[in-house]
């Protein structure tokens, strides 16, 4: 038995846990999937990628109402696939060579396997390679093993080739049309994918709109918006999934009875659930919530005893700015244990990049509504504001909510060219409360720019 003074489980945030402030610690990285976590290799950085290309595709959609001719030629999806996974699979790999065989590293061990609570800080790994288990002790262990995506039970579902947000991206060629399943960010942005490379898209969701935790004014426009460009199939539960020669066959339940869709290939994007039931947390003493997640306190402490969490196995967020936030304060807590800071989880923005993009902070309306908090809201669109003249932009907009007293933001939700971007002032006004009158009229504006539309939506807002 191998006794440590740290192990980490998870190569994703936590390898940037270890810098050369641990190099006077025997620690012992433990890693079961690919090196670099969920983002790297699955998540957002190719998904952002695969969109760049898809948003490029795209263009001769909507160009000829500029009077701008253009025409797609063609994707080639090998090349695109290729040229993205050329350089994410390097860095992976050239990840893992670095913590087993740089002398920085003499000090960690890395272990290719799956690990399992037996006790307090007591684990075992299962190697990957088949050879024996080997037993683990620790003074201080973190967790950040992350999550993985949901399987639904649907009878047939196993019985059938599908694809998840994991395997999708590595098709060996585009199929003339897919079927997915779901209606929150992953779906949003694999239509978007697909359907920009010329797929033929069906969308299946159980609710009665989809990306359904958007702000309802943002939520209810894609909606709209993804009609226009892909079948949508709502209020639907799959009920079956059978082949259907070289594709598949999805029986559905509807408002309208039963119906069934056909595709060629099938991406179950149902969402994700933390690892958490992969480790035996309960062995280690460490609770969970109903929904999986790890349960920590502001430090992220879990439960037991000398064991820390952080990114998707304990945060509902499960957005990776939000696991290196927290990397950075467990980091901090690892090396000044009489001294602890807290996560700062108050401001926490996200963004779904499909088309259009979106992107969020603070409250939502319904929220809002349901806290029974003072709020006013305003909006500006896109096609109110010079830029969006230049584009043509006839959806998109931004709503921001405030306290009607202090001017203070409570939320912003944006949707249209550059979303993720466009909200970053508004992210920045909520961190350090900045109200809304001294933002919009405290600063130069560019004109004509796109971030016209926060700065026009700031004054339209009814304040006492």
């Amino acid at each position: 038995m191998a006794h440590y003074d740290l192990v980490i489980i998870g190569t994703g945030s936590g390898n940037s846990l270890l810098d050369p402030r641990f190099a006077g610690l025997r620690v012992a990285l433990v890693e079961r999937g690919v090196f670099g976590g969920t983002c790297l290799n699955v998540g957002c950085i190719p998904t952002k990628m695969f969109v760049h290309a898809a948003d490029l595709a795209a263009v001769p959609s909507t160009s000829s109402r500029l009077g701008v001719d253009t025409t797609l030629d063609g994707v080639r999806w090998t090349d695109v696939r290729d040229r993205i996974f050329g350089r994410i699979d390097p860095i992976a790999a050239g990840g893992r060579e670095y913590r087993q065989q740089h002398p920085d590293n003499a000090n960690v061990t890395v272990y290719l396997g799956s690990a399992r609570f037996t006790g307090p800080r007591a684990l075992t790994v299962t190697p990957n390679d088949g050879s024996p288990v080997e037993e683990l002790t620790a003074d201080r262990v973190v967790l950040a093993a992350g999550g993985r995506a949901v399987v639904p039970d649907i009878p047939g579902l196993t019985e059938v080739d599908f694809h998840t947000s994991d395997t999708v991206m590595r098709l060996d060629e585009l199929p003339r049309s897919m079927v997915i399943l779901g209606g929150g960010f992953v779906a949003a942005e694999f239509a978007h994918v697909f359907s920009a490379f010329g797929v033929a898209v069906t969308v299946v969701n159980r609710s009665d709109r989809l990306l359904r935790a958007e702000d309802r004014d943002v939520s209810l426009r894609f909606t709209e918006l993804a009609r226009e460009r892909w079948d949508v199939r709502l209020e639907r539960k799959a009920v079956r999934v059978e082949r259907a020669g070289a594709g598949v066959r999805l029986h559905l339940e509807g408002p309208g009875g039963a119906e069934s869709v056909e595709a060629d290939s099938l991406l179950v994007a149902t969402g994700r659930v933390p690892n958490s039931d992969q480790l035996d947390v309960a062995a280690g003493g460490i609770e969970v919530a109903p929904s999986g997640h790890v349960l920590v306190d502001q430090y992220q402490r879990t439960t037991a005893e000398g064991v820390w969490a952080l990114g998707d196995i304990s945060s509902p967020y499960e957005l990776k700015h939000v696991a290196n936030h927290e990397a950075r304060v467990v980091q901090h807590n690892l090396l000044h244990p009489d001294e602890p800071i807290a996560s700062d989880h108050r401001f926490v923005p996200h963004a779904v990049f499909t088309s259009p993009q979106i992107a969020s902070v603070g409250v939502t309306e319904q929220e809002a509504e349901e806290r029974g908090l003072r709020w006013v809201s305003a909006t500006q669109a896109y096609g109110g504001i010079a830029y969006g003249w230049a584009m043509e932009d006839t959806t998109g907009f931004a709503k921001v909510i405030a306290d009607p007293d202090t001017g203070l933001l409570l939320g912003a939700h944006i949707i249209g060219p550059q979303a993720p971007t466009v909200i970053q002032p508004l992210i920045q006004a909520m961190s350090f409360g900045l109200d809304a009158r001294s933002m919009a009229r405290g600063q130069y504006w560019i004109h004509p720019g796109m971030p016209e539309v926060v700065e026009n939506a700031l004054l339209n807002l009814p304040l006492s």
